[in-house]
């Protein structure tokens, strides 16, 4: 027998296509405190603020006057010597992580980074950027915040053991205020080792990059590089400050003159700064005042050397200006 069918009854109607399933954003990694780089910055203003009202504007201004042409012109050679042995150094490493860098870019990213570094509160904003712009270039932003984080720590390490054995090994009266530089930066060091040894997750994080260094310099000849590198970063700085002694007319010995530099230069490794300006200038009076130079006379080379140094490194905004132009025609585009 046959079904007989309602045709007159209304039918569902299957739909189109089915929807699409929901798309879950991932959940972005935790953010570092946006106070830290101003908190940094407020310590270089009020170390900046106590000096001043110790010593008084005039050695700023004399530093101010004293920057000339001449001057100038030193300080920009220097800067780019110093920068392309940075930026080698941190193309050795990268290379050696397995990251690809390019030769120009290296270069042009160091300056980028050194200007914003100088511009940005903190002192550490362009090496973050420098991190995350050629992470980005080469999808491992992980990988490429390592590679800056190394070469950093390489830099730093291997310029305070180089001045620190430069002004022992010369008895100079100066060795004092650079071993106080270094129980500063190493308070800082041990105080942040203790705050990662209070939780599991940092212990873990620590190992675990700690294992990934050990790899980048289980090289003789990467280790090598990376020292020579620092030797003329660091010989490009300490130049850069005796043209500033020159420039508001220290007269002293050269060796004498040197290891005051030197303690400076050591303390713009000391993070709290605006900067830049803050350590430097009290290690410099300290240093300069141990030396029998006079603390006004570390005060106002001291300035004309934070002059000169953001004058240096000024090619780095003509860097960010062109970036910031080229992606703005790829948007457009």
């Amino acid at each position: 027998m046959a079904v007989m069918t309602d045709l007159s009854a209304p039918r569902e109607r299957a739909p189109d296509r089915l929807p699409a399933p929901l798309a879950v954003a991932p959940v972005p990694p935790p953010e570092p405190p946006r106070w830290r780089p101003w908190l940094r910055a407020a310590a270089g203003a009020a170390i900046l603020v106590g000096i001043v009202a110790v010593a008084g504007a005039e050695p700023f201004l004399r530093g101010l006057a004293a920057v000339s042409p001449i001057a100038i012109a030193a300080a920009v050679v220097l800067a780019a010597a110093a920068t392309c042995a940075a930026a080698w150094r941190w193309r050795t490493l990268a290379t050696r992580m397995g990251l690809r860098l390019a030769w120009g870019e290296s270069v042009a990213a160091y300056y980028r980074s050194q200007f914003l570094n100088t511009v940005l509160p903190g002192g550490v904003v362009g090496d973050v950027h420098r991190a995350v712009s050629h992470g980005r270039s080469v999808d491992q932003v992980a990988q490429a915040s390592r590679a800056v984080a190394a070469e950093r720590a390489a830099g730093q390490a291997v310029q305070l053991a180089l001045a620190l054995a430069v002004l022992v090994i010369a008895g100079s009266t100066a060795a004092a205020s650079a071993f106080a530089v270094l129980g500063v930066v190493v308070a800082i060091i041990a105080v942040l080792a203790i705050v990662a040894a209070a939780s599991r997750r940092a212990r873990t994080a620590v190992t675990r990059e700690l294992a990934v260094l050990r790899s980048a310099f289980s090289s003789v000849g990467t280790v090598l590089r990376v020292v020579a590198a620092s030797v003329v970063v660091l010989g490009a700085h300490v130049a850069t400050f005796l043209v500033a002694c020159v420039a508001v007319g220290v007269e002293a010995s050269p060796d004498r003159v040197t290891a005051a530099a030197l303690v400076a230069v050591l303390a713009s490794s000391i993070p709290f700064s605006l900067g830049g300006w803050g350590p430097r200038e009290g290690a410099a009076a300290w240093a300069f005042g141990v030396a029998g130079l006079g603390a006004a006379a570390g005060l106002a080379a001291a300035t004309a050397y934070g002059v000169l140094a953001m004058i240096a490194v000024a090619p780095g905004a003509v860097v960010l200006a062109a970036s910031a132009l080229r992606r703005r025609r790829e948007r457009g585009a």
